[in-house]
């Protein structure tokens, strides 16, 4: 799920987007992004709601990573470090909030669900020839069409030893590489003991399950995009879907199916 390094995008483009003038509760933001383009690590003087009306978006900040289908947008405080990439072309309509001016106290990252309603006020609120008027009806409903819904976050922390992070990055890239520990440690220069020692200490979890949240979270973008589910069991991994689902199920708690049912608005 790691996009291309080559691929990344100036960390300034997106900080540089103009805040809310103060006669604003809120401005409304669009960028196109590239398939692999990636905002890197920056944060906001304002809150953002980052939702993308077309494509897959991914958001990482710290160890948590959430990945967000048209129906799904991320609200995140102001002042939180956070980075923003899509895995395909997608459109970004990112939603700058003026701290002063806002009705939402939410303290932690929240994804919020984005139904119809939702969808067109945010892009009514695009339009820059909105007046005044209109423009803070329109912010008032959009605040209160704010909900939080239930999506569990498959977290994923990286080791900061070189060997295993070569392996790690290398798992993020190509998910459904079976190599074990041995073959993995004639590449980077360590044994699998040493490996298997490294992901314990350093992601808190075991080489093992480690490989299979990597595979869980770079299903999600497969899943978002709306590819068949035995289709996806294999690009990340499993022989079959029911392996593919008895995984999900025991790291989120549920079904592919109900966990993006969940989400649903």
């Amino acid at each position: 799920m790691s996009p291309n390094r080559q691929a990344t995008v100036d960390r300034s483009a997106e900080r540089a987007a103009p805040p809310p003038a103060r006669a604003e509760a809120l401005r409304v933001v669009n960028f196109d992004m590239a398939r692999g383009q990636r905002f890197g690590e920056h944060e906001h003087d304002v809150h953002q709601l980052v939702w993308a009306p077309t494509g897959v978006l991914a958001v990482d900040i710290g160890a948590h990573s959430w990945v967000l289908p048209p129906t799904l947008a991320l609200w995140i405080p102001a002042a939180v470090p956070h980075t923003t990439s899509a895995s395909r072309e997608a459109r970004m309509r990112s939603v700058y909030v003026q701290p002063d001016r806002c009705p939402v106290t939410w303290a932690q990252p929240t994804v919020v669900a984005v139904g119809p309603l939702l969808r067109e006020l945010i892009t009514h609120l695009a339009d820059p020839d909105l007046e005044s008027d209109p423009r803070s009806r329109a912010e008032a409903v959009m605040f209160d069409l704010l909900r939080p819904v239930g999506v569990t976050t498959i977290d994923l922390p990286m080791p900061r030893d070189g060997r295993a992070r070569r392996v790690a990055e290398a798992l993020l890239a190509m998910p459904a590489d079976h190599r074990p520990l041995e073959d993995w440690g004639r590449e980077v220069g360590a044994s699998a003991r040493t490996l298997a020692r490294l992901f314990s200490a350093e992601t808190g979890m075991s080489f093992g399950r480690w490989r299979t949240r990597a595979r869980l979270r770079a299903s999600l973008e497969h899943m978002a995009g709306n590819r068949p589910l035995a289709a996806v069991a294999l690009q990340v991994g499993y022989s079959t879907p029911s392996s593919f689902i008895a995984a999900f199920r025991q790291e989120t708690g549920r079904t592919p199916g109900a966990y993006f049912a969940a989400s649903a608005p």
